[in-house]
């Protein structure tokens, strides 16, 4: 599948997480600039609020707040200003405070992404340092009730659970990074194997479509795999680049990219957001508020 893209802006850091606000405004976790970065429909970009460590993906609470995953390590790069492995939330004026370090007791290690189910409850996943080979950390499901407590769901493997959506029955589902499979948690507790993307689509984000369909970032293969809701491969849409996270917007879905040029031996800040005319509606997102 190709379609139309349109490159929105450019050279913004580590683009992560995008999130489309009431007034058409997209807000994004930009990880090397250890800030939510934001992006105005005239074109203008810059900051929503400054979080310090490495702010991943971030989603608007029904208080206002902008809640966002923070750690303070991203493979090799390490923030200048520390922040601890935490969920934080920023308000419209800038502020930015912690909500939550540790679920049942247990020391974050590295949130990633996070998602408000329709309980109203923020899900969120806990990878671990990226290191493919060493595999150092267990992944961990973890939710945050609206009283602030925080636990954890699932205990699962070091596969570096990724991108995470919650489906209208209460299912919350999500990518691995390592073993690049999709699998789904039904609220009886069950977890089920969907699918698994095809050697070198490495998952990371992604977002439902309003017929339950998957839009999986991969950031390795330079495009989108669409999965259907039962794990039935369906389509690929490309987008070139480094495609990070996407969110939907309308008939369009916006595009957290790594850029074009990616090299070992630099933090790349050449991160853009994209936005491609795909003519699919996105599945309303959930809302809640935490406190």
């Amino acid at each position: 599948m190709q379609r139309p893209i349109t490159v929105l802006a450019e050279g913004l850091g580590h683009p992560e997480g995008p999130y489309v606000l009431p007034d058409g405004r997209v807000v994004f976790a930009n990880t090397y600039k250890s800030e939510i970065g934001v992006w105005e429909p005239g074109g203008r970009t810059g900051t929503y609020a400054f979080t310090g460590g490495g702010p991943n993906a971030c989603m608007l609470g029904t208080d206002g707040f902008v809640y966002c995953t923070n750690t303070p390590t991203v493979g090799k790069w390490v923030a200048p200003v520390h922040r601890p492995p935490s969920i934080q939330r920023a308000a419209p004026d800038g502020k930015v405070e912690i909500v939550c370090t540790e679920a049942d007791g247990i020391k974050l290690n590295a949130p990633n992404d996070l998602t408000f189910g329709p309980d109203g409850r923020l899900y969120f996943t806990d990878s671990g340092d990226w290191d493919p080979e060493n595999k150092p950390h267990p992944g961990y499901i973890c939710v945050i009730d609206a009283d602030g407590s925080a636990h954890i769901l699932a205990e699962l493997d070091p596969v570096y659970p990724n991108g995470i959506v919650a489906e209208p029955d209460g299912s919350i589902v999500w990518v691995e990074s390592y073993t690049r499979r999709l699998v789904r948690r039904t609220p009886d507790g069950k977890q089920h194997h969907l699918h698994t993307l095809p050697d070198k689509h490495i998952p990371d984000g992604f977002k439902i479509d309003a017929a339950g369909n998957f839009w999986i970032t991969s950031f390795s293969s330079g495009g989108v795999d669409i999965v259907a809701k039962d794990g039935t491969p369906m389509d690929f849409l490309q987008t070139g680049g480094v495609p990070l996270n996407c969110v939907f917007g309308g008939g369009s879905l916006f595009v957290c990219d790594f850029g074009t040029t990616v090299t070992a031996d630099a933090t790349p800040m050449g991160g853009r957001l994209l936005r491609v005319d795909v003519g699919v509606q996105g599945m309303p997102l959930f809302k809640g508020r935490i406190g």
